[in-house]
């Protein structure tokens, strides 16, 4: 996948967002909007929410919308592993359907344990279909991998899951792990199984990390999205993690971070200060060291997340965080208890801007080489590429060759 703002990347990744389908395929997305009632400007709006999501520039939109307009979704093979489902169920349980889980619904679903009709061997038939169909497909996994003694603690139609993996992930245009358990063994990690992360069976290539504890479905269809409209991952952090989500800290973006500025922390559970929303450093809050865009995107439709309900963040989404952040309710050590605005803010607005440069750049990145695959190319005056056969805008002067 080459380098971008430095970030480290996977090389050669395989097309998946290619040429347009079929024209009985092309208005999927369209026939989907009408039969769940969902209006035209709604789904402008969602590309729109999607690019900002995604921490892209609001002129990135319209090739959002065409992506997902034109676009076959891809393939989909989801594993289940040493896992508690958790990542199953914050995908599916929702009390009426968004865009987000029409784009996830939309994907051709062909194998996933516990929500597919089909078992045994006619299961496995239908995912090593998709593997040998020579088309691209995606791997989405869940739960660790166990490595003690061969991986005899968790086989499925006789292969143990270090098979099953390597298998599914060997033609994959896409492997994507969600939740702590999938990307770094998790709690499994700790006990007798040897369990560990993806990444640690197959390497880095084409592997997006999407940690939590559990993950966010609304994280996982911007990743998708982002896919189809640039037919690449989107900029990563070291841990391959989308900068997207990962970038921020959960401290810098807390609707209670106000009561730690004023030095107004919760002493005991349920007492006033608590009953009031006021912070939850003292009583263990990981915010401070976490990074992870729940607060922003939430769950259950956005309605609320653990801090938002009364629980300190317990840095779900950090590397190791069974093992490096507990005890969960123990305080943070060496946390500024006055004065930490102004450090904190000062941090917070430079990963911010880091954040939306790096992704802006990355994804730039991605449309010029592509334009240079069909010749070349240059920078308008708006930021974005414009091909030699297409007469660019009048500039300043400072375009920049691509």
């Amino acid at each position: 996948m080459g380098v971008a703002g430095g970030l480290t990347r996977s090389p050669e990744p395989r097309e998946l967002a290619g040429s347009a389908p079929p024209a009985e395929e092309s208005n999927w997305l369209q026939t989907a909007l009408v039969d769940k009632g969902i209006s035209r400007r709604r789904f402008i709006g969602f590309a729109s929410a999607m690019a900002a999501l995604l921490a892209l520039p609001a002129s990135m939109t319209p090739q959002i919308v065409s992506a997902l307009e034109t676009k076959r979704l891809p393939r989909v093979i989801w594993l289940e592993f040493q896992d508690c489902a958790g990542n199953t169920e914050s995908m599916l349980r929702t009390s009426h359907p968004t865009i987000a889980e029409i784009v996830l619904d939309a994907i051709s679903l062909e194998y996933h344990e516990t929500i597919m009709a089909g078992a045994g061997a006619a299961a496995e038939k239908a995912r090593m279909d998709v593997i040998n169909s020579g088309e691209p497909y995606v791997v989405i996994v869940e739960g660790s991998i166990p490595t003690a003694e061969g991986g005899i603690y968790c086989t499925i139609g006789g292969k143990t899951a270090l098979e099953i993996l390597k298998e599914s992930a060997s033609k994959a245009a896409l492997v994507i792990a969600v939740g702590a358990c999938a990307w770094d063994g998790g709690f499994p990690r700790s006990g007798p199984t040897g369990a560990v992360g993806v990444g640690e069976v197959i390497g880095n290539k084409a592997l997006i990390n999407l940690g939590g504890c559990p993950h966010n479905a609304a994280n996982t269809a911007a990743v998708l999205v982002h896919y189809l409209t640039f037919g690449d991952a989107p900029a990563l952090d070291s841990y391959n993690r989308p900068l997207f989500a990962y970038g921020h800290l959960i401290h810098d973006q807390c609707e209670r971070r106000a009561n730690f500025d004023a030095g107004r922390f919760v002493e005991t559970w349920g007492d006033e200060g608590h009953r009031n929303g006021w912070c939850l450093y003292k009583m263990g809050c990981k915010g401070p060291q976490a990074t992870y865009n729940c607060p922003i995107v939430r769950w259950n439709e956005g309605t609320n997340w653990p801090i938002g309900a009364g629980h300190g963040c317990i840095a779900c989404a950090s590397p190791r965080f069974w093992e490096r952040m507990s005890p969960f309710y123990d305080r943070l050590p060496g946390v500024k208890m006055f004065g930490v605005d102004v450090d904190a803010q000062t941090i917070g607005l430079g990963a911010m801007g880091f954040v939306a440069v790096a992704t802006a750049a990355h994804a730039g990145g991605v449309i010029a080489r592509r334009a240079r695959e069909r010749g070349k190319a240059t920078i308008g005056p708006d930021g974005t590429v414009v091909p030699e056969s297409t007469p660019a805008a009048p500039s300043s002067g400072t375009g920049t060759s691509a």
